[in-house]
C-alpha cells in the first residue's frame, strides 16, 4: 500500500485531502503535520493512525503528545520534525498544503529523498521556482499541481509536446468584490472579503482571491509549472467556476477542463496520477447552466494581479517581496489593522523600496520575509 504525508493537514486542502483517502482506503497516512490546532490534529491521529504527528508550535506538540498518549503515535515540534515527515523511509508523495513560505524548505526536502510532490503551496514555486524546478529534474521527482486552476492545465496538456502549447489562459471567479470600483471598496469588512461566490477556502486564499493577488501567484507558479513566459500567461475572469483553466494549442484549439468548483477533485487527481478514480459529488448538468461568460479583470481597481506580473518579469526576489508582502498586508486586514484597498497599497510599496536580487538563495528569500515584516512596522 502507498503512504503519504500529508503538510498542513488541519487546513482546507489538509482536511479535503484526508477526504479522498478516507473514501478510497488505499493509500496509508504515514505523517500529519500542523501548526497549532490540536483538537483536529488529535482527531486526525485517531482515524488515520499515522506513524509521525509534527506541530509547529512546541507548546502545541506537547499538548498534543498528552492527548494521544495512548497511540504509540510519535509526536515531534518545529521545521525538524517537518522535515522528518517529508523524509520517511515508507513514503512516496508528499501532499504540500501548508500556506505560506514556510513550505519551501519541507518541499525542497521532500525532492532531495525521492518523494513526488502534490503541490498547494503557491509560495513554492512563487518565491524558489528557479530553486525547486531544477532541483526536481535533477532527482527525477514529479511536482503535480493542487491548486484547481494549474490542475486544470495539467490534466488540459496531457498528451500535448511543449511546443504545441502557445497560450495558458488561468480563469478566475473575480471574488466577491467583482464589477465594484476602488471607491466603493474603501470600507468594506473582513466579514465582506470572506463572502466567496464560489469556493469554500481559507481566510487567507479567500481575501487573495478578492485582491486577485491569488490569481497574480497563480500566474508566477503557471510560469515554472509549464514554462511559458509571461506574455503568453493570460488571465480571464469567469464568474461561473466551471471551466477551471485553458490552453490554446498551436493550431489554435483551446482546451479546457470543466467541472463542479470541488477541491476534491484537484486533490484526487494529483494523489492518483495518472489514474483517475470514482469522486462522489455533484456532475454537472449542461442543460442547467444558463451561461458562461468571460470578461478582461479590472486591473486599475485590483492591481495586485498587475503588481504580480511586474514581480514575475523582474524575477530574482521581486516575487518573494510580492508574496512576503501580500501575507503581512492580509494578516493586517484579517486583524482589521489595514482596509481592504491597503493590501495592494503595501505591496506596491514594498516592491518600490526593495533593491532586487538576482538568483536569490533559500537564506536570502528568508531574509526577504525578514526586510518585509521591518516594512510593516513602519505602515502606519
Amino acid at each position: 500500500m502507498r503512504e503519504v504525508t500529508i503538510l498542513g493537514s488541519t487546513g482546507s486542502i489538509g482536511t479535503q485531502t484526508l477526504e479522498v483517502l478516507r473514501n478510497n482506503n488505499d493509500i496509508k497516512v504515514a505523517a500529519l503535520t500542523a501548526n497549532r490546532s490540536v483538537a483536529l490534529m488529535e482527531a486526525q491521529i485517531r482515524e488515520f493512525r499515522p506513524a509521525l504527528a509534527v506541530m509547529m508550535d512546541e507548546k502545541s506538540a506537547s499538548d498534543l503528545k498528552v492527548r494521544v498518549a495512548d497511540l504509540g503515535v510519535r509526536v515531534e515540534s518545529g521545521m525538524d520534525g517537518v522535515l522528518e515527515a517529508c523524509s520517511l523511509d515508507s513514503i512516496d508523495t508528499v501532499v504540500s498544503a501548508i500556506v505560506g513560505m514556510i513550505g519551501i524548505r519541507p518541499a525542497i526536502a521532500s525532492i532531495k529523498a525521492g518523494k513526488d510532490l502534490c503541490l498547494a503551496n503557491k509560495e513554492t514555486l512563487v518565491c524558489a521556482g528557479h530553486l525547486i524546478m531544477p532541483l526536481a529534474s535533477d532527482y527525477k521527482v514529479k511536482i503535480i499541481p493542487v491548486d484547481s486552476e494549474h490542475s486544470a492545465i495539467f490534466q488540459s496538456i496531457k498528451g500535448l509536446n511543449a511546443g504545441e502549447i502557445v497560450k495558458i489562459i488561468l480563469t478566475a471567479s473575480g471574488g466577491p468584490f467583482r464589477g465594484k470600483k476602488a471607491e466603493e471598496l474603501l470600507n468594506v469588512t473582513v466579514e465582506d472579503t470572506l463572502k466567496h461566490p464560489n469556493w469554500e477556502m481559507g481566510a487567507k486564499v479567500t481575501v487573495d482571491s478578492a485582491t486577485l493577488a491569488n490569481k497574480g501567484l497563480e500566474v508566477m507558479e503557471a510560469h515554472w509549472l509549464f514554462g511559458k513566459d509571461y506574455e503568453d500567461i493570460e488571465v480571464v475572469i469567469h464568474p461561473q467556476s466551471i471551466i477551471h483553466s485553458m490552453v490554446e494549442c498551436i493550431d489554435k484549439a483551446v482546451l479546457a477542463q470543466l467541472g463542479t468548483p470541488d477541491m476534491r477533485l484537484p486533490i484526487q487527481y494529483a494523489l492518483y496520477y495518472p489514474d483517475r478514480k470514482f469522486l462522489s459529488g455533484k456532475s454537472l448538468n449542461f442543460s442547467e447552466i444558463k451561461e458562461l461568460t468571460f470578461e478582461k479583470p479590472d486591473t486599475s481597481t485590483f492591481f495586485a494581479l498587475d503588481l504580480a506580473y511586474k514581480a514575475g518579469k523582474a524575477g530574482g526576489s521581486l516575487p518573494t517581496i510580492f508574496n512576503a508582502a501580500n501575507e503581512a498586508a492580509v494578516a493586517k486586514f484579517l486583524n482589521r489593522e489595514i482596509t481592504f484597498m491597503e493590501i495592494s497599497e503595501i505591496i506596491e510599496a514594498c516592491m518600490e523600496r526593495h533593491k532586487l536580487m538576482k538568483d536569490p538563495t533559500v537564506v536570502q528569500i528568508e531574509e526577504c520575509e525578514c526586510e518585509i515584516a521591518d516594512r510593516m512596522r513602519e505602515w502606519k
